[in-house]
């Protein structure tokens, strides 16, 4: 019996709490992990309790009385750690063992503490941890040789990312520090099990030692998608009112797809509770409200019991922060991913019994057709795969700065060596690494003396910023200021103008001045404004959504979960395409001929209708790719581009040669890429042609495709 085989003080810890019983995955993980050494990954829906299933068997098993930091938790958000480190807290209270946050915004008192007597549980995220190995490198040793355990929380957001790929490698640095090894538990509410898990197993470094523990029950869900068409820039009023209605009683998290959609929903939802006498507590989420208003956000939510609120939020409120027991969740416009659907329909109904509720408004026909593709791939309990990234030459320039500033300066053979042998790299052949050191050496990110290279010059420039320890871009935002205090963080754009006003932390203000030296903008509260224009990278739309997107258009199924509105609009479509003669809709693709020019719609994912139009490109075939209806605009005859679309395979043998000139003249198309500037010319290329586009998938489309000309 799992219960069994915990320690007592942990026994007596559920005792009190009252535990009926554990949870399967609790159980589960217990079973597993008290009786082995392996890594595991814990898969079960969001609030199923896999902090808990994590931390209950590795407490009653690591002896604490060694010295050195025993767990590291790992963690995406550093709200994540602030709200977990109290559970973390007490699962330990009767076992005295500390436990630290780590953090930019943690106590540095008691992170001083840490470093005088390194013990317990430490919570961080992978950016502080980078910027100890760069900052203290001897601590970061006298912490963690002694390391039994790293507990990686939501580490599906991290497998094939960027961010991943570093955490990854600061993972294999960890464990060069480590007299022993550690083993890892990851915690994830959504897994793709395409592959056989084997992008998650390589993750730990150990695939063949990595066990994946999945528990597959399910809440039922209460669906409904409802259609309100927009032809301007701005939400309906006759949505609103009916979001209004269907919210105002209870508690709500609403997701629109940006954050001045947020805004939007927040401000107009306020004042409609307003007009009526309804509560007050509309809020808005994201990465640009000012911290210090996200977290009262998120107490309020969490400790309220009595009143209804609705925060309007991006993925901000995705991961598992705790807030504490939601009615339902509002999905404004279709997710762009199966991933972010799931995390999103579990924050509600998180309460023993409690069915989850999910509410979606779609305000054009293509959005509703994704939100039907996506729903319906959900329910086959299909999730995209992470995207591999076997060869990530843009962090191993940043992890080569990394390595050589937490040194002091390495030997250039050392540097080498550490590069070479990390799990994160194993697929870059030594003679790249050496290339792409030469290279660092050349623009003097890296100096060399004798056998010896040190920062250079450039170098001390990067690794010296703040920003220096992440692998993701960050905005240059200005700060929002009233009277002193701070609401939040915005771009600049044409917007940004005295007696402009702007939506942010769900309230309107009008700009007063915007000092450029200081980056600040003061501002006082006004009566109406437009939301706020930030800039995104758009984004990436796997291949199977709009592929059953193109078999709802051609399907007789009629859909539960749609309101009337939204099934003529469906049905509206059908009739539009009917005048394809559409054979298989996984060879088929309708070819839509006009006078002026022609429409074919790919029904492929992002990265295949990029390669398309580069290849159409190629073939001098000019084209304007519309990724909201999955289509390509091309202005050429009919009967000349079914002919020329055969060839489009031509140029794959030289393709590399494609993308250099392309890169050459528009070098801001790498900018997807942090630290991809700084690589030698080839190994751009190779990125760009890796990351950016998918040549497999688009040579197999094109090979079986058959182009259907409207009748």
């Amino acid at each position: 019996m799992a219960f069994e085989l915990l320690s007592e003080p942990i026994r007596k810890f559920i005792r009190d709490k009252g535990w009926e019983q554990l949870r399967s995955i609790q159980t589960a993980a217990i079973q597993r992990i008290s009786t082995s050494d392996d890594n595991f990954i814990l898969v079960s829906r969001t609030a199923s309790g896999k902090t808990e299933a994590a931390f209950l068997p590795l407490l009653s098993k690591i002896d604490f009385n060694q010295t050195g930091v025993q767990i590291l938790y790992i963690s995406p958000l550093i709200a994540l750690i602030n709200d977990q480190f109290y559970r973390i807290e007490e699962l330990c209270k009767n076992l005295e063992i500390p436990v630290t946050k780590w953090h930019g915004e943690a106590n540095r008192t008691i992170k001083n503490n840490l470093l005088k007597n390194p013990s317990g549980i430490v919570l961080i995220t992978p950016e502080s941890l980078e910027a100890m190995f760069v900052n203290k490198p001897y601590n970061v040793k006298q912490l963690f040789a002694n390391l039994k355990y790293v507990v990686i929380d939501e580490i599906h957001s991290f497998v094939g990312t960027d961010r991943g790929t570093q955490l990854k490698s600061i993972l294999s640095r960890l464990q060069n520090v480590n007299k022993s090894s550690f083993s890892i538990v990851g915690l994830s509410a959504t897994m793709s099990e395409e592959n056989k898990f084997i992008e998650v197993k390589e993750f730990t470094g150990n695939p063949e030692k990595t066990t994946i523990l999945i528990d597959r029950a399910s809440k039922e869900i209460n669906t409904a998608f409802r259609f309100f068409k927009s032809d301007t820039q701005e939400l309906p009023l006759a949505l609103l009112k009916d979001l209004y209605l269907e919210t105002k009683d209870d508690k709500v998290l609403i997701f629109p797809n940006s954050r001045g959609r947020v805004e939007e929903v927040a401000v107009k939802l306020k004042k409609i509770s307003d007009r009526v006498k309804g509560h007050s507590n509309y809020f808005s989420h994201h990465s640009s409200v000012d911290r210090e208003v996200r977290e009262y956000i998120e107490f309020f939510a969490k400790n309220n019991k009595r009143e209804n609120f609705c925060i309007s939020c991006t993925s901000t409120l995705e991961l598992g922060i705790d807030i504490g027991s939601v009615d339902e969740v509002v999905q404004i416009d279709a997710t762009h991913s199966i991933a972010s659907l799931i995390q999103r329909v579990g924050r509600s109904g998180r309460k023993d019994g409690k069915n989850s509720s999910l509410f979606l408004y779609a305000t054009d026909q293509w959005s509703l057709l994704q939100a039907v593709a996506c729903w319906l791939l959900y329910e086959e309990k299909f999730i995209e795969p992470p995207d591999k990234n076997e060869k990530p030459y843009d962090i191993l320039v940043h992890q080569a700065l990394s390595i050589t500033k937490g040194h002091s300066g390495i030997l250039l053979t050392e540097l080498l060596k550490q590069l070479r042998e990390n799990a994160a790299f194993k697929q870059i052949e030594v003679s790249e690494i050496q290339e792409i050191i030469e290279h660092l050496i050349e623009l003097d990110f890296l100096e060399k003396l004798q056998n010896e290279v040190i920062i250079g010059v450039e170098g001390e420039k990067i690794v010296n910023s703040r920003d220096f320890y992440s692998v993701f871009k960050t905005e240059e935002n200005f700060k929002v200021v009233h009277k002193g205090n701070a609401i939040g963080a915005i771009p600049i754009s044409p917007q940004v103008i005295e007696d402009e006003n702007i939506l942010l932390a769900a309230k309107v203000w009008k700009i007063l001045f915007v000092d450029h030296k200081a980056k600040k903008i003061e501002v006082t509260p006004a009566n109406d404004g437009k939301k706020p224009m930030f800039f995104g990278s758009g984004s990436i739309v796997y291949h199977k959504i709009r592929e059953k997107m193109f078999e709802v258009l051609y399907s007789n199924a009629e859909y539960d979960f749609l309101d009337e509105a939204g099934f003529q609009e469906i049905q509206m479509m059908r009739k539009d395409f009917s005048i394809f003669d559409v054979k298989s809709t996984e060879s088929d693709r309708p070819l839509l001929t006009g006078e002026r020019n022609l429409e074919f719609y790919t029904f492929t994912g992002t990265k295949v209708n990029r390669t398309i139009a580069l290849l159409l490109n190629i073939a001098g075939i000019g084209n304007r790719i519309d990724e909201n209806n999955s289509s390509i605009t091309v202005d050429i005859g009919g009967q000349d581009f079914v002919t020329k679309f055969q060839y489009l395979l031509a140029p794959l043998s030289d393709i590399d040669t494609h993308l250099a000139l392309l890169l050459d003249s528009n070098p801001t198309l790498l900018d997807f890429s942090k630290w991809g500037a700084y690589l030698p010319q080839k190994y751009k290329v190779k990125l760009f042609k890796n990351n950016y586009y998918d040549f497999d998938y688009t040579e197999k489309m094109i090979r079986e495709l058959n182009i259907v000309v409207n009748r």
